[in-house]
């Protein structure tokens, strides 16, 4: 008899458990409401060269304009969001290429996978 409450009490606990793990899951899935200030930049110039700043700023929206992925650097932690359209198979707005390497807060929602942050765009001021 203790043994299958034991057991009962078992699978209560792993209920409650994953059903905690499925509740962050979908939270996660729908995304937090952000806004964050910082530089937008071009990926490759930025990674692979550190170029950046108002002298790059034609070779950036070039690059945004042609589909190189788009990070903002978050002022004063350094943290890197990659920028996305919010919608699928869009580019990313005129907002975003026009203000390329300009110091800008973007408003948006927040996702996380596997250690990336991604920011998807409402509103770029």
């Amino acid at each position: 008899m203790n043994n299958r409450l034991a057991n009962f009490g078992f699978g209560l606990g792993l209920v409650f458990v994953v059903g905690i793990g499925l509740a962050g899951v979908a939270l996660a899935a729908d995304g937090s409401a952000i806004s964050v200030t910082g530089n937008l930049e071009d990926a490759y110039c930025y990674s692979t060269m550190g170029a950046k700043g108002a002298g790059h700023k034609e070779c950036a929206m070039k690059c945004a304009s042609s589909g190189t992925p788009v990070v903002l650097i978050e002022k004063g932690t350094e943290k890197s969001y990659i920028v996305l359209p919010n919608k699928n198979a869009s580019p990313l707005p005129e907002s975003v290429i026009k203000h390329m390497e300009d110091e800008v807060t973007v408003t948006g929602k927040e996702y996380n996978k596997n250690g990336t942050e991604y920011i998807v765009v409402e509103s770029v001021k």
